[in-house]
């Protein structure tokens, strides 16, 4: 039985008013169309909902049966139909971020005070996403924007803003024999050619071209890397290196997250800066999206 909405509405409204003519007023139609539909909704039944003579109207014994059925499937559908608004609300306004660690630099709230002046109703929502995804979360759509190191795999597929422009450095341990050679060195650095026999610490293979730039093999010639773990988050690049495992290359912004106690870093020469931007997918046209982007562009270059 194909029952619709509007058939149980009709009906609830005859129910309550007792009276066709108020009723139709009630529900903005006409009489006889009301009369009419309610006779379809009764043969659907097999039996009449009402009694009607010329004076009044009563409910049957059936549309005693159903009324409070139908009341009660109205009032779910109104539910439905409100939460479905609220989602629909909360999807417009909200603004996915994803990051594989906190990019730190004072960036996510400089960001985001860019972004409520613009769009007081929005709300950013944080997305951590593991190492083994460059995009954060972009490729398989489940962030809106993110932030990246560029370059990115497939990077035809992304429009991006970059924030920062920084030297790469080389985390070691406060023991490393480097690190006496940086202490003595006059701009405190290390060449990238004294790092070629040390092991090094790589992100997961998963990670493709990122994992490849993090160990800098554009600058490595017809040498391989050796690598000495595998390492997937800050936390576990810090103890790599703290036990002696390997070497990290790491962005100068984010060195505060891997140096302390018996970790150092140190500049690099002969290696290029790295570039952490804002990529959003190409063609996303939604305006916090937009908005997001205009903003990390206009951060991006102040920071510059």
């Amino acid at each position: 039985m194909d029952i619709h909405g509007r058939d149980l509405r009709y009906f609830a409204a005859v129910a309550e008013e007792l009276n066709f003519t108020r009723a139709a007023g009630r529900l903005f139609v006409s009489q006889p169309a009301l009369s009419k539909q309610i006779r379809m909704l009764e043969n659907q039944l097999g039996a009449p909902l009402f009694h009607r003579d010329r004076r009044t109207v009563r409910l049957t014994a059936v549309g005693e049966a159903l009324l409070p059925h139908a009341r009660g499937m109205l009032a779910s559908w109104q539910a439905a139909e409100a939460a479905v608004q609220q989602a629909r609300e909360a999807e417009q306004h909200t603004l996915v971020i994803g990051m594989s660690t906190s990019p730190g630099r004072g960036l996510l709230p400089a960001l985001r005070t860019r972004l409520v002046s613009q769009y007081p109703d929005a709300r950013p929502v944080l997305r951590q996403v593991p190492w083994v995804d460059p995009s954060a979360g972009l490729a398989d759509g489940s962030s809106d924007v993110a932030f990246v190191w560029l370059p990115l795999p497939d990077g035809d597929r992304y429009q991006y803003a970059v924030m920062a422009r920084e030297p790469r450095l080389v985390a070691l341990p406060r023991t490393h024999r480097l690190a006496a050679r940086a202490a003595i060195d006059s701009e405190g650095a290390v060449d990238f050619t004294d790092l070629l026999d040390e092991p090094f610490l790589a992100l997961p293979p998963e990670a493709g071209p990122l994992r490849d730039y993090w160990l800098a093999l554009d600058a490595w010639g017809d040498r391989a890397p050796r690598i000495g773990g595998v390492v997937a988050s800050a936390e576990e690049t810090h103890e790599a290196v703290a036990n002696g495992q390997g070497v990290a290359l790491l962005a100068a912004g984010n060195a505060p997250l891997v140096v302390r106690d018996e970790v150092i870093a140190v500049p690099v020469r002969g290696i290029s800066p790295s570039q952490l931007a804002v990529a959003a997918r190409q063609g996303d046209k939604r305006p916090l999206v937009l908005a997001y982007l205009a903003a990390a562009a206009k951060v991006g270059a102040k920071a510059r």
